[in-house]
């Protein structure tokens, strides 16, 4: 077999000295991209998760009021741990599912089972798409209605 028709069938083949004619050795284990493994934290689906559900029209915020108030002062924190989008999400990863649980505020006068519902395709969409692994559930919790003359319950800065 030629050079050219072992490129056309598809082998990597190669002669090395001590090889008899015409031996070929194969080289790798099939598809590069199935060569190795990935593994993705909990960190980066729960931001993903975030990210998506604020997307939401509908959704006012994440996490409980109290989870509000400690993660706008921990934001303001240099070295602060938790981002803020990933405030009120948790995230359940396994080598090829996921499960989500989310706390949301939604705005007063929508269809909390309609925001809900759209906030679960928007986030499975998502965490399908960017990492691949299969979402098994999305549990959401809704922590507060944001009433329109409500103020935000973030705390005021301290320094301007």
């Amino acid at each position: 077999m030629s050079d050219m028709e072992s490129h056309r069938s598809g082998q990597d083949t190669i002669e090395t000295p001590g090889t008899a004619k015409g031996q070929t050795i194969r080289r790798g284990g099939g598809d590069p991209g199935t060569r190795g493994r990935t593994t993705i934290a909990d960190g980066v689906v729960e931001k993903i998760t975030g990210m998506a559900a604020r997307d939401v029209s509908g959704v006012h915020a994440m996490g409980s009021g109290m989870s509000r108030t400690f993660g706008a002062v921990r934001d303001r924190v240099p070295g602060g741990t938790k981002s803020g989008v990933t405030r009120g999400v948790k995230a359940e990863v396994g080598e090829k599912q996921t499960a989500l649980d989310l706390e949301i505020v939604v705005e007063y006068g929508v269809s909390i089972a309609d925001v809900a519902g759209d906030v679960r395709e928007n986030v499975v969409a998502a965490v399908e798409r960017m990492t691949g692994l299969e979402v098994v559930e999305v549990n959401i919790a809704v922590s507060d209605v944001k009433l329109p003359d409500e103020e935000d319950e973030e705390p005021e800065p301290r320094i301007r």
